[in-house]
Parts: C-alpha cells; sequence; structure tokens
C-alpha cells in the first residue's frame, strides 16, 4: 500500500531555468514522507515515528523537469525495507496525464531511523512501530532498484573549498540543520567551484547543467553558530556530456555529511543535453 499525499506548489520553487528547483523537490518528499507517518500513526506509541526519526541518506533521481502549477503535485510514498533500527522509504513525485499515463518527475529513496533527541541517540524500532509500518511494505518497482552510496576518498582541494555560514533558518525545531538544507549546501559550494573555474580560466561562457542524481549521507549533525563549516567539492569524474561532483561538508576533520551529485551539460534553446567546448573541459579537468 502507499500513501498519497498532494503537495502545493509555491511560485519560490522555482529556479532560474522555470523548473522546480533540484533542492525544492526534497523538501516535497519531506512533507510527504511526515504526512504519511503523521496520518496513519495507529496509537501514541507510534506516534514517535513522524516526530523523532532521522535522515541517514537520500538517494534522488530526477527524471523530468516539473514546471508549476496551481494544482498541487502528486508524492506517492511507501516502506520498502525494516530493519531492527532503521526502516526506508521510497517516492515518486508525478502527475496524471489525460489518456490515464502517469508523468514521473522524480524517484527517492530514504534510509531513515529512530532518534530520541533527549539524549541524542539512536534507538531501536519498536514493534509496535514495525506494525505500524508493514502494510506499507512494497518493492521497488522492475527496473528501478537504489544501490548504496559509493564515494572515492575526499580530495580537498583548495579551488573546492566552500565556508558554509548556517543561517538561523536553517536549523529544525530540534536544533539542527534540516536535512534538506544540506542539498542547498551542496547546490552553493558546486555553483562557487564552477564560477571560480570559470574565473580562474578567463572564460566568459559557461554550459548550463541540470541535476541528473543526488545522493547524500548523513554523518552528525550540523549546529548554528556564527563560525562557518567547510564544504570541500571536487569532479569525480568527467564524461562525454555529463560529470559527478563530490562533496564532503566538514568541521575540521569531523566528517558531518558527504554527497555525489551528477550534472549533465545543458543547451536552454534546444533543451537537449551537449558536450562542453575544449576550453571548459579543460578547466574542470584541472579539479579532476
Amino acid at each position: 500500500m502507499r500513501h498519497l499525499y498532494e503537495c502545493p506548489m509555491r511560485w519560490a520553487d522555482l529556479d532560474m531555468l522555470g523548473h522546480v528547483n533540484n533542492v525544492v523537490y526534497v523538501d516535497y518528499l519531506q512533507e510527504a514522507r511526515v504526512d504519511m507517518l503523521r496520518t496513519h500513526a495507529r496509537s501514541p506509541q507510534t506516534q514517535g515515528l513522524a516526530e523523532g526519526v532521522v535522515v541517514a541518506s537520500h538517494q534522488v533521481t530526477y527524471v523530468e523537469p516539473l514546471l508549476f502549477d496551481f494544482t498541487p503535485v502528486y508524492v506517492e510514498s511507501w516502506v520498502t525495507d525494516i530493519r531492527a533500527a532503521s526502516f526506508t522509504m521510497a517516492y515518486e513525485i508525478f502527475r496524471d496525464q489525460p489518456d490515464g499515463s502517469r508523468k514521473v518527475f522524480l524517484r527517492a529513496s530514504t534510509v531513515l531511523a529512530p532518534y530520541v533527541f533527549a539524549t541524542e541517540s539512536p534507538r531501536r524500532l519498536k514493534p509496535e512501530e514495525k506494525a505500524n509500518l508493514q502494510p506499507y511494505l512494497e518493492a521497488y518497482p522492475e527496473g528501478w532498484s537504489p544501490k548504496p552510496l559509493a564515494l572515492g576518498e575526499p580530495k580537498r582541494l583548495e579551488a573546492g573549498r566552500f565556508p558554509l555560514y548556517v543561517r538561523f533558518s536553517d536549523v529544525d525545531a530540534y536544533g539542527h540543520v534540516n536535512n534538506v538544507k544540506y542539498f542547498e549546501y551542496f547546490q552553493e559550494s558546486r555553483v562557487a567551484l564552477m564560477q571560480r573555474l570559470r574565473s580562474h580560466h578567463g572564460l566568459e561562457a559557461w554550459p548550463s547543467v541540470v541535476v541528473a542524481q543526488t545522493d547524500v549521507s548523513y554523518h552528525a549533525p550540523i549546529l548554528a553558530r556564527s563560525e562557518p563549516y567547510d564544504v570541500w567539492s571536487h569532479v569525480s569524474r568527467l564524461g562525454t556530456k555529463s560529470m559527478t561532483i563530490e562533496s564532503e561538508i566538514a568541521d575540521g576533520d569531523l566528517r558531518l555529511a558527504r554527497g555525489q551529485v551528477t550534472l549533465v551539460f545543458w543547451d536552454l534553446a534546444s533543451g537537449k543535453s551537449v558536450e562542453p567546448t575544449p576550453e571548459v573541459r579543460a578547466a574542470i579537468e584541472s579539479v579532476l
């Protein structure tokens, strides 16, 4: 069984390309997840799953651009795995088409762990919580099977360092930076990296990119403070029409989160993927 959530859209959700920004999708997933866990909590003993869980990882696949509409977009969510101290949820963001088909814009999965915020410690799932999740247990659709996040060794190149200042509004009710904000931090870091490469190599033009895949793993909470954290980013793969950027959020030697994003070089006029120019390719190769 799947839970259906009608997610209202906001004009502010759009990016400069007129599409819903890649970060905003993760906010939609959070709204759908909380709605599912709150709506179907059967007793006070199971309400804790709506209020007391932390995100261990996200894997997000962007399928089609989503445009603004005054009608809500649909988010289906369900459970794909239940373990002793964690469970995994899957999602599809979609719209029904006039011919009865479904247009999917995004597929994602999230690993969640029950958490006691008073003691800042994880806990095991209670039997009644497992029973509450069981009706929503369903396998991934055919052809979609998220794989564990595989990242190489982090690289701390000075060209890829981004000072991260946490805003007060980034913090959730538990005093931690909300899981969605990490996607924004990684976005800011890679945009700064690309701008730095463009400036350093004296390039007047830089290709547009669209996000195809983003994976994030959470290692330790980020707290609000006046001193910046560091986000270290580098290009780990450069293909014919795409590249992969890996990032790490750190506080000195303490790793707080890691991320990996696949970007496709994009021509806005034709709406198709393109190859970067030799000059752009050379600039990117300098941080491989």
